[in-house]
This record gives structure tokens, C-alpha cells and sequence, in this order.
């Protein structure tokens, strides 16, 4: 019995190393040469990836775009390399491609809103819109560019922190970049009995001597208001965006001692009454 099922293991051992030898006799050729075709591609498809790169660096591209197209090219060139290789084993390639392009379908279907933000990052990066350091305001979010990826944006603010925003929520929607600077608006009512130019004049002297408020965008002050109990002064200044409520704050304060050395009232809301006696 023992030797029985010794004499069918060896059978079949023989059979497989029968099938093994034939393989390696009648195919090492076409194996050898396939890998040989596959290495090759690999080498061709790092040269063309590095001349790709190259050649869109030297056009001044931008870079996150230029390696994005870099890689396309190099999986390209190795995917056509590795489909020759297959044939030359005498594999059909047409039932593979048309598997990888079902495959490809329902990856698309399944990575839609990926792929759209990846588009998006090449329109903006083929566009600029805005570039590294800009200061921009999209969904009502605002920071500093910090980063331009092909998957979404990054921003920083004031408090440090990193703000990410999916490429598609920017490209088609309204885009404020106010590039470096972000613009500070503010309102002080002064009574009616001030002198409005006496103030508008100790404003503009408080804003052009502040060495954090930006100079190469006039400020701007005047008249934008007559209410109830004050006349209304409209203030207009840009700042560094990184310090936007930090030089804010102070340049608020720096305005109030401003008008109150100049004796110029900043009044609180009133209301006249008038009681009238029909005598009853």
C-alpha cells in the first residue's frame, strides 16, 4: 500500500517536472525576451519621464504639473512596453485591454469626485488664479496659499492653522485674491459740531505714519454716512493678511487717541423726546 502511493507521488513529481522542462525548453526564448523587452521599457520609460520633465521645467511649467505629467508618461511607456512583452509570450493582449478598459470605466465612476478635483488642480495650476503666498477668499474661507496641490489647495491663517480646500470647491466659484495684503475696513462717527476735515486729516496722518500699514495702497478716509447722532467716517486700510486683527486692534486704538487729542467728539446715540400737555 505504502509503496503503491510512493510510486504515484514520484508518477506525478516525473509529470510535473515533464511539464516544467518542456515549458523552460520551448518558451525560455520567448520568457528571456520578454523580460529583457520589459526591462528595457522600464529604462526607456525613466529617460522619457526625466526628458519630459526637463523640457517643462525648462519652460518655466509648474512643477507640481510637470512631475504629474512626468509620471503619466513614464506608467504610459511601461504599460505599451509590458503589453509587447505579453505578446511576445504569445499571450493575446485584446482580452486584457478590453478587461483594463472596464476596469478603467468603473475606477472613474467610483474616483469621480477625486478625478474632478484633480482636474480642477491642473486648471488652476495652467491658469493661476493665485500662486504660493497670495492671499485668497473662496466659500467664504480665508489664508495665505500655503501649498498647490493636484487634489485640493492649502491655506494658513492668522491663528496657524492649515486650512485644506478641495480643488473643485475653487475652480468656478467666486475668487477674492487680494494678493499679499488684505484690506481692513472700519467706521467712527464723530459729532456734527467736529470739523470732518480736521478729523478725516488726523486720520490719514495716523495711517501714513504706521509703519505696518501697507503703503503701496493709498488708505483712504472720508465721509461715507450721515446717521441719527454722528456723521459717519469711513476708514480703508490694507495689512499683511498674517497680521491682519493684530495690526487692526492697534491701529483702532491709535485712531481713537488720535481724535481724542484733537478734541474731536466720538458721541453715543441719542434720541429727543418731546412730551406734550393738551391739558387733560
Amino acid at each position: 500500500m505504502a509503496e503503491s502511493m510512493l510510486d504515484q507521488e514520484l508518477a506525478q513529481m516525473e509529470t510535473v517536472y515533464r511539464l516544467v522542462t518542456e515549458f523552460l525548453v520551448n518558451y525560455s526564448f520567448q520568457l528571456l525576451g520578454a523580460m529583457v523587452i520589459f526591462l528595457v521599457g522600464v529604462w526607456v520609460g525613466g529617460k522619457v519621464s526625466k526628458a519630459v520633465l526637463a523640457l517643462m521645467t525648462r519652460h518655466e511649467i509648474d512643477v507640481t504639473l510637470s512631475t504629474f505629467v512626468a509620471n503619466i508618461v513614464k506608467v504610459l511607456v511601461i504599460v505599451l512596453i509590458g503589453i509587447i512583452a505579453l505578446g511576445k509570450l504569445g499571450i493575446s493582449v485584446t482580452p486584457l485591454v478590453a478587461t483594463i478598459g472596464a476596469a478603467s470605466l468603473g475606477a472613474g465612476l467610483a474616483l469621480q469626485g477625486m478625478l474632478s478635483n484633480y482636474a480642477a488642480g491642473i486648471t488652476i495650476i495652467i491658469t493661476r488664479p493665485f500662486v504660493v503666498g497670495n492671499t485668497i477668499t473662496v466659500q467664504g474661507v480665508s489664508g495665505v496659499v500655503k501649498e498647490i496641490q493636484l487634489g485640493l489647495t492649502m491655506l494658513t491663517n492668522e491663528d496657524g492653522q492649515l486650512i485644506s480646500i478641495p480643488n473643485k470647491h475653487i475652480v468656478g466659484e467666486v475668487l477674492h485674491n487680494s494678493f499679499e495684503t488684505l484690506l481692513v475696513e472700519t467706521e467712527i462717527g464723530i459729532a456734527y459740531d467736529s470739523d470732518a476735515e480736521q478729523a478725516i486729516g488726523c486720520l490719514l496722518e495716523v495711517l501714513g505714519d504706521s509703519p505696518q500699514v501697507d503703503k503701496h495702497q493709498v488708505p483712504q478716509v472720508g465721509i461715507n454716512a450721515f446717521g441719527d447722532s454722528a456723521i459717519t467716517l469711513g476708514v480703508r486700510y490694507w495689512v499683511p493678511y498674517t497680521q491682519y486683527y493684530q495690526i487692526k486692534f492697534q491701529t483702532n486704538l491709535a485712531l481713537f487717541k488720535a481724535l481724542q487729542a484733537n478734541n474731536i467728539e466720538i458721541p453715543f446715540p441719542q434720541r429727543h423726546v418731546t412730551l406734550v400737555n393738551d391739558g387733560k
